[in-house]
């Protein structure tokens, strides 16, 4: 890539991701539990959006790429959520009461990323591991637990290339049998394998070929339908591999569907206005939106 087209890229990455999490972080109230909660309810409903959310702080803590004022956005988007679950006692209760689920060791996970710690989840989630009790799940799920015990030091080292092979993407199928579904699944399977672009060098290097090969058919069709998300999704993917495919005219799509207050809209619908509804439909994108822009810049400084 020319210095050019790299400071293009950084251009667009920086100011998608800086926008999306000061969003995420002025509205975090809305993604709140409800006062006086205590258990999850719907779990996509609060449960799951503020586990993406500390997700992205996590990320965005530890590439370090982002300006004094975005960390510390990241770290009180970090805190609120650990607040949220009740400094790891709500995740604690959930294991404890459903053995077999994997949620709380992958939410932990976000936070043991970021240096927190709680000993009785985490005493749990050893013994869970070491007595093989889990849930059983579709393969790009089993790379997500994989993952979530490697960062949170929990388990022995599982069969990554057999749980590679075991995905839609590990076979390399013919690249135009694929549904949006299975474009999530395949994204997901780079971001667990991977460690969310921690361990690029982990893809295997004919996987790594098939998505360089590919990675701009799909993103040109899902932008044509303006499938945002998954189009940012896509975008992470290529800050994820071993060479960062990292496209300035594919991140200038995405940074010019953004609104000014740096929400990042789902799909082509409408976004409503009411501000609940706007952060409960379009909370994920703006996930998205922080942690590609997040990763592309991070491999554009550091290779």
């Amino acid at each position: 890539m020319t210095p050019a087209r790299s400071a293009t890229t950084a251009h667009h990455a920086h100011g998608l991701a800086t926008a999306a999490l000061d969003w995420l972080h002025t509205h975090r109230h809305l993604g709140a539990f409800p006062p006086g909660a205590t258990d999850i309810g719907d779990p996509d409903r609060f449960y799951k959006p503020l586990g993406e959310t500390a997700l992205a702080a996590s990320l965005v803590l530890r590439e370090g790429v982002a300006g004094p004022a975005s960390l510390a956005q990241a770290r009180d988007l970090l805190d609120f959520t650990w607040a949220e679950f009740r400094a790891g006692d709500l995740l604690y209760e959930r294991q404890l009461r459903h053995w077999l689920l994997t949620d709380p060791l992958e939410t932990y996970a976000h936070f043991a990323r970021a240096g927190l710690r709680h000993d009785r989840l985490h005493a749990l989630l050893e013994h869970s591991a070491a007595v093989g009790s889990s849930t059983e799940v579709l393969p790009n799920r089993a790379l997500a637990v994989a993952n979530a015990r490697r960062t949170t030091g929990v388990g022995g080292d599982p069969d990554w290339a057999g749980l590679t092979r075991a995905t839609w993407l590990g076979g390399t199928p013919e690249p135009w049998a694929i549904d949006w579904t299975t474009g999530y699944s395949l994204t997901h399977t780079v971001f667990h394998l991977t460690d969310w672009g921690a361990r690029p060098h982990d893809l295997p290097p004919d996987l790594a070929d098939y998505l360089a090969a590919w990675l701009p058919v799909w993103v040109d069709v899902w932008a044509e339908v303006a499938q945002w998300d998954l189009v940012g999704e896509l975008l992470i993917v290529g800050a994820c591999l071993p060479e960062p495919r990292l496209d300035p005219t594919e991140w200038q799509a995405l940074a010019s569907v953004q609104h000014d207050d740096g929400l990042v809209p789902r799909d082509g619908e409408p976004v409503a206005d009411d501000p609940a509804t706007r952060f409960a439909d379009h909370q994920h994108p703006a996930v998205v939106a922080v942690i590609a822009g997040t990763l592309a810049l991070s491999r554009l400084l550091t290779g």
